[in-house]
C-alpha cells in the first residue's frame, strides 16, 4: 500500500512540526513540567537536566529527519519505538496522564497508527 505523494508529505510535515514543537516546548516553555514529572521518580539536578536536554535534542533530530527523504523507514521505526518507550515510561511515572484532558498519552495512539501507515507505505529497504 503506497500513500499518495501529497498525503505522505503532509503526514511527514505534520509529524515534523509535532516533534520540533515538542523539542522546543520541552527545552524552553515546558521545562518546569518536565522537572515535575521527573521529580515523581526522584530524578533531580544535573541528571534531570540531562534527561530533558537529551529528550529535546532527540525530538528535534527526528523533526529534522522527517524533512529529509533519508531512510524514512528507519525514521518511522525509530519514532514508533520512541513513542512506545515514552508511553511506557510515562505510564509508570505519571499514569494520570492517560486521563489528562489534553491527552498527552492518548495522542500517542493515533500517532502510532500514522507511523505504522507511513512505515508500510515506504518502499522496501
Amino acid at each position: 500500500m503506497k500513500l499518495p505523494v501529497r498525503v505522505e508529505f503532509i503526514c511527514r510535515l505534520s509529524l515534523s512540526v509535532l516533534w520540533l514543537s515538542t523539542a522546543a516546548t520541552s527545552f524552553w516553555w515546558g521545562r518546569t513540567i518536565g522537572y515535575d514529572v521527573l521529580e515523581l521518580q526522584h530524578i533531580q539536578g544535573e541528571f534531570a537536566d540531562w534527561c530533558i536536554n537529551t529528550g529535546s535534542v532527540i525530538d528535534a533530530l527526528i523533526g529534522f529527519w522527517l524533512l529529509t527523504t533519508y531512510r524514512l523507514k528507519w525514521c518511522y521505526s525509530f519514532q514508533l519505538i520512541l513513542v512506545i518507550s515514552y508511553s511506557i515510561l510515562l505510564t509508570i511515572i505519571a499514569p494520570a496522564f492517560w486521563l489528562h484532558p489534553f491527552g498527552p498519552l492518548t495522542k500517542n495512539i493515533p500517532i502510532g497508527a500514522l507511523l505504522y501507515l507511513l512505515y508500510k507505505s515506504e518502499a522496501k529497504v
